[in-house]
């Protein structure tokens, strides 16, 4: 049976992320056609490789052992593609973030690539880990340090989080509602410290972070932002001193046997010295414009 590497990548992604909304952000591809490209690849195989439900989906014992192959055949095929950019004669650097960060990083390209770099740089967003013990990404962004032992960290600074409103106290922020998140962004630390202390004041939800600060701007309610982005974006304003038990650090993660090639090292010195420079925004401490 020949087996396409593309159903195997989707594959791949739908079960590191446990169900199709999640995938969808690292596949571009939509729910309903990732669950026919899955149902499709069952069918080849003629075993189930998930147990669905209303929580995700849970790997079958022919899911975790075909996981375990597939695994195999990604390293290969990463490699190969290493070996063609090498022959080329370029490389790409895949740099791994969040919405947020990745925003950020967007807006300063300049200061990570030029047009005379020998490599090109490719931006990967998203709010769930990525691995880069599998090469899914040369460097990472991340709020822990690395705990694998092939992955090597490097500290560059740390990110507050604070309450925003729009600058127009209106509808829902005038009767002091709260916009949380919905879904799978409702599991990250500052949704559920929203959740904790505000759950019973949430009027309005939203899906993803970049939802949530449009309806914060509109006026429907406060929510919890990073004070690098809830600072930068003159449509909101801080309500609130940082909220101290929200605050982390940030690392600069990279594995061990790439972190010292030409390009990969020339873009996290980069990413690191753009970081350094922006310290007191990212940690809350830039002197806020009067509203």
């Amino acid at each position: 049976m020949d087996f396409s590497w593309d159903d195997l990548r989707l594959f791949l992604d739908v079960a590191r992320l446990g169900g199709l909304s999640a995938a969808t952000k690292t596949t571009g591809l939509s729910a309903a056609t990732l669950g026919r490209r899955i149902t499709t690849l069952e069918r080849q195989l003629g075993t189930p490789l998930f147990v669905r439900s209303q929580t995700g989906y849970r790997l079958t014992e022919a899911g975790e052992e075909l996981l375990a192959r597939a695994d195999d055949v990604e390293i290969g095929m990463r490699s190969l593609q290493r070996w063609r950019e090498g022959a080329l004669g370029d490389r790409t650097v895949r740099l791994s973030a969040g919405l947020g960060t990745s925003a950020f990083l967007s807006r300063h390209i300049a200061r990570l690539w030029t047009t005379d770099d020998a490599f090109g740089l490719e931006l990967v967003t998203a709010n769930q880990k990525i691995d880069i013990g599998r090469r899914n990404a040369d460097l990472g962004i991340r709020n822990q340090r690395p705990s694998e032992p092939y992955l090597a960290g490097r500290l560059i600074g740390a990110v507050a989080y604070a309450l925003y409103s729009g600058r127009s106290l209106v509808d829902g922020a005038k009767a002091g509602l709260f916009v949380g998140m919905a879904g799978e962004a409702n599991q990250t630390q500052s949704a559920r410290w929203l959740q904790a202390h505000h759950g019973d004041r949430i009027g309005v939800r939203g899906n993803d972070a970049t939802s949530v600060r449009e309806l914060v701007a509109a006026g429907a309610g406060l929510s919890v932002f990073p004070c690098f982005v809830g600072d930068s974006d003159p449509r909101l304003i801080r309500v609130a001193a940082p909220i101290q038990e929200l605050q982390t650090d940030q690392w600069l993660v990279s594995h061990h046997d790439e972190r010292h090639t030409p390009a990969v090292r020339t873009v996290a010195d980069r990413v690191a010295g753009l970081m350094r420079e922006h310290n007191a925004l990212f940690a809350g401490q830039q002197p806020l414009a009067v509203p």
